[in-house]
């Protein structure tokens, strides 16, 4: 049986897509290279082909920092639409994570939750792009957790143990943890291995596809389900009434 909301004592959270808004980032920081690409391209189905080259990247080079594995994602883009190699264009997209902005309900939502749960970050990035995201959360967290530190990118389970044994360090218990996140295939999926229980932030919801998040694998499942940050800390609150 689910537990009620309120009875949970820390929520962890996917940043990058559920309360940064990466598909937003990352269509801007491609701009330079789609204006020379040869051929039209489509919102979505440029943040596909970004999804399937960041995944294997990340499965090829789980060490990598989170900022060479986009520049090499660039890289392969500019091969595969055929556009002229820019050097600093790359870097810049690299270095990008932190011009990426935040869903406009997630610092209020963050600030609401903060009252009642340890607040954790749970992230494929890397500290130095976090830091420059964390000015637009609008509250410390308590913990953050990178690729960096645990030296594999999600969906690897190891992510999710390491999360699991970091709280045991301060009395909570696996059962006691709420992971939050909008990727099935990132999060929801290695949640479901660890046996964690979880809160789908459905950011695509009304959508086709998966935009830049690579198609989950099959029997996913999540425990609740919201189409905001904005919904999820309404419904919190309430559990808490």
């Amino acid at each position: 049986m689910v537990k009620r909301l309120n009875e949970f004592a820390a929520l962890s959270f996917d940043c990058y897509g559920t309360l940064i808004d990466w598909e937003s980032g990352l269509w801007a920081a491609l701009q330079p290279l789609l204006a020379r690409r040869r051929a039209p391209a489509a919102r979505d189905a440029t943040l596909a082909e970004f999804a399937t080259a960041e995944a294997r990247v990340q499965a090829e080079t789980p060490s990598l920092p989170y900022a060479q594995v986009l520049a090499e994602v660039h890289r392969r883009l500019v091969v595969a639409w055929k556009a002229a190699p820019d050097a600093d264009e790359t870097r810049r997209f690299g270095e990008s994570v932190g011009d990426w902005p935040a869903f406009p309900d997630t610092a209020d939502a963050l600030r609401r939750l903060k009252r009642r749960f340890r607040l954790v970050i749970l992230s494929n990035v890397n500290h130095a792009g976090f830091a420059r995201s964390l000015p637009k959360l609008g509250v410390a967290f308590d913990d953050v957790f990178t690729a960096e530190d645990i030296g594999s990118y999600k969906p690897d389970p190891r992510n999710f143990t390491f999360l699991i044994a970091r709280m045991a360090e301060h009395g909570i218990a696996k059962e006691n943890i709420l992971h939050v996140a909008q990727s099935l295939f990132h999060d929801h999926a290695p949640a479901n291995a660890t046996g964690l229980t979880s809160v789908w932030i459905d950011r695509r919801a009304g959508k086709q596809g998966w935009g830049a998040t690579a198609p989950p694998p099959e029997g996913v499942h999540w425990d609740y389900r919201f189409e905001s940050m904005g919904a999820f800390a309404d419904a919190c609150d309430a559990a808490a009434s």
